[in-house]
């Protein structure tokens, strides 16, 4: 019965493909009319804003500390404030720009409209991939977070991931393992035992979830069993949805742990503030725009986010192969916000696109530019050539002194260390010069940046970083890039009092 009504979809997406533009000008007037029943429509006069070009002119493009001030009155019960009615609901997170914490609004057609279509569309993308799969007659394995709500608190929050388990219609549980009371457990090293016995017995068809932190799930299974492949505990694993960081430095780890039971990726864009794109396409690296699910979307070039109301694009002006910060106006109550990733279009009617960094996740200590997708890029391939495989790394800038040039530091955890580490770091960089202009031009006779200084790290030196500042579980995700040296000296430090 599933599997029909998902056949009975993909006419509806072949067709939004078709027709995103359209889609998006319509999108933007339902969001107009239900923000001019509220005090953030009020205060920007939505009354009178009767297309794109008045929309731009009014409202300002906000940062989440800009916008704060709406969403603290909705935290505290106030109605109408950023959409219709009460929010009662708000994914909890840290980000990946700074620590604090950061509350963004989820309403019912967030849920409805944003998130769970979103959910349905994978599978309906799957489904005409592999129209013999089982996938409904096991059960689908979620890794979620935790709620974090007070008792006296006026609101409920949590990682989106338990917002979305928490608030799913009751039918989807059948198809879903562990129980809920383990799922939303919040001690993450707690939880990874109690999941993983529970999930053992279990007919799992199919993963979601963060590849870095389902992989620790993974191990641990394998390591309860005393098995080395997923396929012998799990023989009818078909599936894994993953996304929020880039797959490819872990998708040897997968193989090396599914051989002999080939299993299918999908990547999507979903994030605490909405459920964005999703690849439509099998073995294709990314992802289609979904442009009917109530957020509106705009694009600031990278090289411009300094001005970014003056050089906000709407979808119909973007252009091939350039970075753009992404801005997004949504049925959650979010009026043009700089939501913090960077974007690149791959193709155009349809749009497709592939997340390329962070706004603030980069480096450009010296003029390189340096971009996550870049070091990702790079790293893959660099590790294909030398039988190398990773679990984390991050990067920050060695700053230049009057003795020596400056340069990158890469702190990385191997899964399977390279036998040669200075040869693998004149691979790293030959593909770093390759996939970037800009470091190719800054590393031209070491004058300005050096060879990168490469550091084989200890296994398990990230996860005990990510547990002492307290950003274990689904959620979080491992900075990749820093323009200054915060987050690597605190790993530093973490070595040394280990006695590395």
């Amino acid at each position: 019965m599933v599997k029909a009504y998902l056949d009975s979809r993909m006419d509806r997406l072949q067709q939004t493909a078709e027709k995103s533009e359209q889609l998006q000008a319509e999108t933007l007037q339902t969001l107009l009319s239900k923000g001019r029943e509220t005090l953030f429509g009020a205060d920007h006069m939505f009354e009178n804003i009767r297309d794109y070009d008045q929309f731009r002119n009014r409202v300002p493009i906000r940062s989440y500390e800009s916008i704060f001030p709406y969403i603290e009155r909705s935290l505290n019960g106030e109605r109408n404030v950023l959409w219709p009615g009460s929010i009662r609901w708000f994914a909890k997170s840290s980000g990946t720009t700074n620590d604090r914490s950061k509350f963004i609004p989820v309403t019912k057609e967030s849920l409805d409209e944003c998130h769970y279509k979103g959910g349905r569309d994978v599978l309906t993308c799957y489904n005409a991939w592999q129209p013999e799969h089982t996938l409904f007659e096991g059960k689908s394995l979620v890794l979620s977070g935790s709620l974090h709500t007070a008792a006296d608190s006026p609101f409920q929050a949590g990682d989106i991931s338990a917002v979305l388990l928490e608030n799913m219609p009751w039918w989807m549980h059948y198809f879903r393992a562990p129980s809920k009371e383990i799922a939303l457990m919040g001690n993450w090293e707690e939880k990874l035992d109690r999941l993983a016995e529970a999930i053992i017995p279990e007919d799992i068809t199919f993963l979601s979830g963060v590849p870095s932190w389902m992989l620790v799930l993974l191990k641990r299974v394998l390591e309860l069993e005393g098995k080395t492949q997923l396929r012998e505990v799990w023989p009818n694993l078909q599936l894994f949805i993953h996304g929020a960081v880039n797959f490819a430095p872990y998708r040897p780890l997968y193989q090396n742990l599914s051989a002999g039971n080939e299993i299918h990726y999908l990547e999507t864009y979903n994030a605490s503030e909405g459920f964005f794109a999703l690849q439509d396409r099998e073995n294709k690296n990314d992802m289609l725009l979904m442009t009917d699910y109530g957020v509106y979307y705009e694009f600031v070039p990278l090289n411009k986010l300094d001005q970014p109301e003056e050089h906000a694009l709407p979808l119909e002006s973007v252009e091939l192969g350039k970075a753009y910060a992404l801005v997004i106006t949504t049925n959650a109550g979010l009026w043009r916000y700089l939501i913090g990733d960077t974007v690149e279009f791959t193709s155009l009617r349809p749009y497709r696109l592939r997340i390329v960094g962070r706004t603030k996740h980069f480096i450009n200590a010296f003029g390189e530019e340096l971009m996550v997708e870049n070091a990702e890029t790079a790293l893959a391939i660099a590790c294909q050539q030398c039988h190398a495989s990773i679990r984390e790394f991050t990067v920050a800038p060695i700053f230049q002194s009057a003795h020596q040039p400056g340069g990158h530091e890469w702190l990385i955890e191997f899964e399977e260390a390279p036998g040669n580490l200075p040869d693998f770091a004149e691979r790293l960089d030959s593909e770093l010069r390759k996939v970037n202009a800009d470091y190719d031009a800054k590393r031209t006779g070491n004058f300005a940046m050096g060879l990168p200084q490469i550091h084989a790290v200890e296994k398990g030196l990230f996860y005990r970083w990510m547990s002492s500042r307290g950003k274990t579980g689904a959620q979080h995700k491992v900075p990749r890039l820093s323009n200054d040296r915060i987050w690597i000296e605190q790993l530093q430090a973490l070595r040394t009092c280990a006695g590395q």
